[in-house]
């Protein structure tokens, strides 16, 4: 029950730290998708079936709140959680590497596809400028932000799981 009361504390409190912190905390016109990061690292630490959820509202949000074509970011979101969390047998919590690997394959994927589905159906082809100017940025930005969450996210899992052995 707990970790169903944080998967839905976690989705708002993730959306308005990236659209009211880090938006006012751009660097050169680059904000982090921490969105990204939480799909991706949730899928990592609960599975499938918990990410493509919490993908799909996180999506859900930046679609209602953007007023963009409604659907298209809990599309991408719930890909990504339903992708990411397939790693979940392989989860091990002491180790960064692997969910930082996790978050930087979500980042691109969300990248590419975005690109994918607003920019090359429209014949825009500037896939180059798009990748340098946009992509790595945000992949670098997001990945500072990710090694700085990434700890409070494993505070969140111990203590979900201890408390879940205790009942």
């Amino acid at each position: 029950m707990k970790k169903i009361i944080m998967n839905i504390l976690l989705v708002p409190i993730f959306f308005v730290l990236q659209t009211a912190v880090f938006g006012r905390l751009s660097v050169v016109g680059v904000i982090p998708n921490v969105l990204v990061i939480l799909v991706a690292v949730m899928g990592f630490m609960q599975g499938d079936k918990a990410a493509l959820i919490i993908g799909f509202f996180c999506g859900l949000l930046v679609d209602i709140f953007t007023f963009r074509i409604l659907g298209l970011n809990a599309l991408i979101y719930s890909t990504i959680g339903f992708v990411t969390g397939k790693f979940h047998n392989t989860f091990y919590p002491e180790d960064f590497k692997l969910p930082l690997l996790v978050v930087t394959g979500s980042d691109i994927g969300y990248s590419l596809l975005m690109y994918l589905l607003t920019y090359l159906f429209r014949s825009r082809f500037h896939f180059g400028f798009y990748f340098l100017n946009v992509c790595l940025p945000e992949l670098a930005y997001t990945l500072l932000v990710a090694l700085a969450i990434y700890p409070l996210f494993l505070l969140l899992y111990r203590f979900v799981i201890k408390e879940r052995v205790k009942e």
